[in-house]
Formats: structure tokens, sequence, C-alpha cells
């Protein structure tokens, strides 16, 4: 019995001693759940909204006097949500300028259009001729600095939006820069949605003015459906 007990004892110790490592062996090993990192709101990208602007077109026989007059004038303007956005004079003539400026409410903005007080100011400013008021809601626009100050406005009636815009995105940015423009606004006439208003910021003058004017261009916006003669005015953006 004794050497019974003897040899039983080194067995049991090795028996209890596999199934303990087995038993370790077998579990299951816990991970740590993977760290969430936070968005950060701070750097997402802003999301483009549209945005409405009254557009003043007007000759004047001298910008110092003009500006000087237009600058005192800003008050009023918020009073009638109007604040200034650009101001821009003709490249062919530096005595025709463009005003664009946002509007909170189109109906003020057209209440503002017809004042007295305007009138008066423009008179007093030296503006000549009849003012062009126009109204618009600016759907696509750039504001990166860039250096280029020099600016083409293309105005245009198509027949129908949807169809002239993909005509219009299909030729490209790319293409666009090749003819020396480079994509910065495009705005629908508020009274006129089919009334379209595009600007560019010219990179050369002397191949701008050659393609805007080509015969491709005339029939890539004929196949567009643009209906009559473009509207077109160089500037260059004062500030």
């Amino acid at each position: 019995m004794k050497n019974i007990k003897f040899f039983l004892k080194p067995v049991l110790i090795l028996v209890f001693t596999v199934a303990f490592l087995s038993c370790k062996n077998n579990k299951t090993e816990k991970t740590e759940p993977e760290e969430v990192m936070p968005i950060d709101t701070a750097t997402a990208v802003a999301v483009f909204e549209p945005f409405k602007v009254i557009g003043i077109k007007h000759k004047i026989a001298d910008y110092e006097k003009w500006r000087k007059e237009y600058d005192a004038h800003d008050s009023m303007r918020m009073v009638y949500g109007i604040s200034h956005y650009m101001v821009g004079r003709g490249i062919d003539d530096a005595n025709m300028i463009m005003i664009i400026d946002k509007i909170n409410d189109v109906q003020k903005a057209k209440e503002f259009s017809v004042l007295s007080d305007l009138k008066e100011t423009m008179k007093k400013a030296g503006v000549t001729g009849k003012p062009e008021f126009t109204y618009y809601e600016v759907i696509r626009n750039d504001d990166t600095p860039i250096n280029q100050k020099d600016r083409l406005m293309v105005t245009h009636r198509v027949k129908d939006f949807d169809a002239w815009l993909k005509v219009y995105d299909a030729e490209g940015t790319a293409k666009r820069m090749e003819e020396g423009f480079i994509d910065r606004g495009m705005a629908r006439s508020i009274d006129d949605p089919n009334m379209v208003t595009l600007v560019f910021a010219i990179t050369d003058m002397k191949k701008a003015k050659e393609n805007i004017t080509s015969e491709a261009k005339k029939k890539l916006m004929m196949d567009a459906g643009v209906e009559g003669a473009p509207q077109m005015f160089f500037y260059k953006i004062t500030d």
C-alpha cells in the first residue's frame, strides 16, 4: 500500500497540473474596445448656403467723388438689410461701376432702390444716366483669395436651366481655365430664374476675350439653350 500511495501522489499532481494549464489556455482573452476618436467639427467642410444680392450698375463722372458718397450711404443701406460686398470698375470704361451688395430681404431691397434719398445721393455722387437694378440668388460662389482682380460677368437667358447647367458642367472648369477663365460665381435672377449670371476671374485677358466670342463658344451656348446674345461686362474689383 505504501508503494501504491507513493506512486499515486505524483500522478495526481501531474493530472491536476495539466488540467489547470489546459483550463487557463482555453479561456477567451478579453480585448480592450477600440478607442473611438471624437469628430472634430471645427475642421469639417462648411456647406455652401445660397445668398441673395442686389446688383447696381451705372456710370459716374468721377470715381473718388462717387466712392465718398457711396461709403457715406452705408448706414441707410443697413437699415434696408443691405451690406456691402463688391465694387468693380469697367475695364473698357473705368467710369462704369458695378456694385454687388448682399441683401436680407428682396422686397426691402426693392424699396431701397426707389428711395428719393437714394436718387439724391446718386445725383450728388455724380451718377449719370439711369441705374440698372438686378436681384439675384447666388447658387455657386468661390471667395478663395486669388491675385487676379480682373473679372468677366456674363448674363444670359436660358430656355431650361437644368439642361443648360448640364452642358455648362460638362464643359468643365479645366477647359475654361485653359481659355483664361476661373469660375468664381453663378447666380439666378429672382424675378426670372432662367436669367443666369456667371462671374469669372481672368488670367489672360487676350485669350479670354478671344474665347468668349469664338464660334465654338457661340455653338456651345446655342446647344445649351441660351436665348439671344449674352451681356458681357469686363471689370476690375476695387474691393
